[in-house]
């Protein structure tokens, strides 16, 4: 295969945020869509893991992600200057359901409960960060992202 050349435009300019999600990719297009035409941020900085904002909730079965999710999100923090952070959990999220065992009936309250730890965690790593939390969530066809 010959190299593939993207049309898209390339800027340079940075949006000063990024956002925190779950790695599935039924949600990629969404989130991209929810991101840059919902919240109006164009070319955030992405930190798509299992889980997504789980992993900053310390779980004691997630200690390794979440020093790594920390790390990498320090970094960003740190070298492109981010002033948000956006923390996305999805419904019927397989890395709570498989990996730590949440039961299907307390999955939604153990997201939410997770996304305000996530919260303070991302406030102690850096004080400034303006940081919003959602739950994508189906309706029929279409993602719904609710604050939460």
């Amino acid at each position: 295969m010959d190299a593939f050349v993207s049309h898209v435009p390339f800027s340079s300019k940075r949006v000063q945020a990024a956002a925190v999600y779950c790695s599935d990719g039924r949600f990629g297009e969404q989130i991209d869509d929810f991101l840059e035409n919902g919240l109006g941020l164009p070319r955030y900085d992405r930190l798509a893991v299992p889980g997504g904002a789980a992993c900053l909730a310390s779980h004691f079965d997630t200690y390794r992600e979440e020093e790594a999710a920390l790390a990498h999100l320090k970094f960003l923090v740190d070298v492109h200057g981010l002033r948000r952070v956006v923390l996305i959990a999805h419904q019927d999220c397989a890395f709570y359901l498989e990996r730590l065992k949440t039961s299907p009936l307390q999955l939604g309250i153990q997201q939410r409960d997770d996304l305000q730890k996530a919260i303070a965690r991302v406030h102690r790593l850096a004080h400034h960060l303006m940081v919003e939390t959602y739950l994508a969530r189906q309706e029929g066809q279409n993602i719904c992202f609710e604050p939460v």
